[in-house]
């Protein structure tokens, strides 16, 4: 026989109706005893009812009633597809799963997780309890930092007073002095591209000395694709992103780790920026309630 679903809405005292019409937008997944004090944190989307607690077992989902033909899956589309909504969107949702996980341990749920109603994200809940009781039990005492890497361009000043190349002599003359400037000039130009490939090499060494110092300080790492001069600007290159689980109890090691990395001589013209706490969006996949809608 199958185990019978108690689904308990938590309504803000004073906001126990409804939007008419509503969908349910599920922000992330905590455990049950959550708190559930969002009032001063976030207000969530601003068309949208007071943020709530779904209750199903041992673990709870973070919801908000919103006008479901503003949510629905046309209207989505077209509003995300603009990209400052889909910043704002995206900007509301992280300020929620930041709130919620600011209280107790948290699950992030994908951006726009929405369902026709209460009942519905209440069944998608239940078939994923276990799995998330496991998730928040893992990243209990535990935050997201991120950790780049960048190699700077010092040299970029340096190149640019190399002397433009002298102007090619008569044929049929003796090597002058402006042939030897020239061939003086063309090993300038392959030094320089020696240095850059050598101070590339070292980057690389630095990036994997700074994984190998979080891979001992971590529960968990995910290294991402480094990010182009799009994001970082021409003045660095990013030779490291990554994004590291760490327990709460050592984040000091981490600061010491980090300035004496920083401080070793190695690391000269090597700059290591670290953010954080997060929300554990890299070491929680919330995507399995997000696909029973």
């Amino acid at each position: 026989m199958a185990t019978p679903m108690t689904v308990t809405p938590h309504h803000p005292q004073g906001s126990t109706d409804r939007i008419s019409s509503a969908a349910t937008y599920v922000f992330a997944v905590c455990r049950a005893d959550h708190p559930g004090n969002f009032a001063s944190a976030s207000r969530g989307h601003a068309a949208g009812g007071p943020l709530r607690l779904l209750t199903v077992g041992g673990v709870c989902a973070v919801v908000q009633d919103v006008p479901a033909a503003e949510f629905s899956e046309a209207a989505l589309r077209d509003r995300l597809a603009d990209a400052a909504e889909l910043e704002r969107c995206a900007r509301t949702h992280h300020e929620v799963v930041t709130a919620a996980a600011s209280a107790g341990p948290t699950v992030p749920l994908p951006l726009a997780t929405l369902y026709l109603d209460d009942e519905r994200a209440g069944t998608a809940l239940r078939e994923n309890q276990d799995r998330f009781g496991a998730v928040l039990e893992r990243i209990t005492g535990r935050a997201e930092w991120a950790v780049k890497v960048y190699m700077t361009h010092s040299e970029t000043l340096a190149r640019s007073a190399v002397p433009a190349p002298p102007e090619k002599p008569p044929p049929n003359t003796q090597p002058g002095p402006q042939q030897r400037s020239g061939r003086a000039y063309m090993n300038r130009l392959r030094g320089r591209q020696q240095l850059r490939e050598s101070q590339r090499e070292a980057a690389l060494a630095a990036g994997e000395r700074v994984g190998s110092a979080l891979r001992e300080l971590a529960v968990g790492t995910v290294q991402r694709r480094p990010h182009g001069p799009e994001v970082t600007g021409k003045d660095r290159t990013q030779v490291m992103n990554a994004a590291c689980l760490i327990a709460d109890d050592r984040i000091e090691e981490l600061t010491t780790t980090i300035r004496r990395l920083r401080a070793s001589p190695e690391f000269k013209g090597i700059e290591i920026d670290v953010c954080g706490p997060w929300a554990p969006y890299s070491f929680t996949d919330g995507g399995d309630l997000a696909q029973h809608r």
